[in-house]
C-alpha cells in the first residue's frame, strides 16, 4: 500500500508528537480513514520528509509520532514564477495543479484586459484559498518538498513590478519567432501567460518595455491552461532538472 504524503504547516521534529492541522486531519481521518499504527510521510516546506506513525485518529483530530527526517531532493535548481491570467471553470485549477507538478516556485493570478474573470473581496479570498488547496494536493501527490505560494490577484502593472527579481522574464505569445533555445541560462524565470483571447498588443508592448522578452513555444496556439504546462516543462528541460 502506498504511504500517503501529507502537508502540514506545523513545525516537525524527530521524536515529537504532532497534531495535524484541521485540513490534514480531516483528509487522513475522514477521507483516507486511517487508523492508529498506520504510517504517513509528512512535509512542511523545510526541504525534508518526515516518516510518521499515527497514534490517535478521529474524523477531525489526528496525532502522529514523528520519525527521523529524510532529505527531499525534488526541488529544481531553477526558480519559476508563473504569472497566469485568470480563467473560468476548472481551467485555473488545472493550470495551478500542473504548474506545481512541473516545479513552479510561486504562482500569481493575473487580471488582464481580455480576462473574463473578475474577483474582489470575499470571492477573491475564497478562490485563493481554493487554489492554495489545489497546490497543496498537487505537491503531496508529486512528491515535492515545498508548496508554492498562490499570491493575491495582480494587475499587469503590479505583476511587472513583482517579477523584477527574476533574471529572465518571458511573455508568451505566438506572434514572435524567438524561441527558448536562444536564451541565456537563468537562475529565476518569470513566465507571463495571457487569457484565452491572448494578451493585447498594448499589454505585450508594456511587458517588453519593462524587460520581458517575447517567446513562442511553437507554431500552434495553446490554450491558457496548456501554456504553463508546456512552458514550464521546456524551461525545466533546458535549464532545470528534467532530463538531468
Amino acid at each position: 500500500m502506498r504511504i500517503p504524503r501529507i502537508y502540514t504547516d506545523s513545525p516537525l521534529a524527530e521524536g515529537c508528537t504532532a497534531a495535524l492541522d484541521e485540513n490534514a486531519a480531516q483528509h487522513v481521518g475522514r477521507v483516507l480513514r486511517m487508523q492508529p499504527g498506520q504510517e504517513l510521510r509528512l512535509f512542511n516546506g523545510d526541504g525534508q520528509d518526515y516518516p510518521a506513525t499515527i497514534t490517535t485518529a478521529g474524523k477531525k483530530n489526528v496525532e502522529v509520532m514523528v520519525g527521523t527526517p529524510e532529505p527531499n531532493h525534488t526541488e529544481s535548481n531553477l526558480e519559476i514564477v508563473l504569472g497566469q491570467t485568470l480563467s473560468k471553470g476548472d481551467r485555473m485549477d488545472y493550470a495551478v495543479q500542473k504548474a506545481v507538478e512541473m516545479g513552479a516556485t510561486r504562482i500569481v493570478p493575473l487580471s488582464t484586459e481580455r480576462c473574463d474573470v473578475r474577483l474582489k473581496g470575499d470571492r477573491e479570498d475564497k478562490r485563493l484559498r481554493h487554489w492554495q488547496s489545489v497546490a497543496i494536493s498537487a505537491a503531496e501527490q508529486c512528491g515535492r518538498a515545498r508548496v508554492p505560494d498562490i499570491l493575491p490577484v495582480m494587475t499587469i502593472a503590479q505583476w511587472l513590478d513583482h517579477s523584477r527579481d527574476c533574471d529572465l522574464r518571458l511573455v508568451l505569445h505566438h506572434r514572435t519567432e524567438q524561441s527558448l533555445k536562444s536564451m541565456d541560462t537563468p537562475k529565476r524565470v518569470a513566465l507571463m501567460i495571457g487569457p484565452e483571447g491572448g494578451l493585447t498588443a498594448d499589454e505585450i508592448v508594456l511587458a517588453e518595455n519593462e524587460g520581458f522578452l517575447p517567446v513562442a513555444l511553437g507554431p500552434r496556439v495553446l490554450r491558457t491552461e496548456t501554456a504553463p504546462v508546456a512552458s514550464i516543462a521546456l524551461c525545466q528541460w533546458l535549464w532545470g532538472d528534467i532530463g538531468r
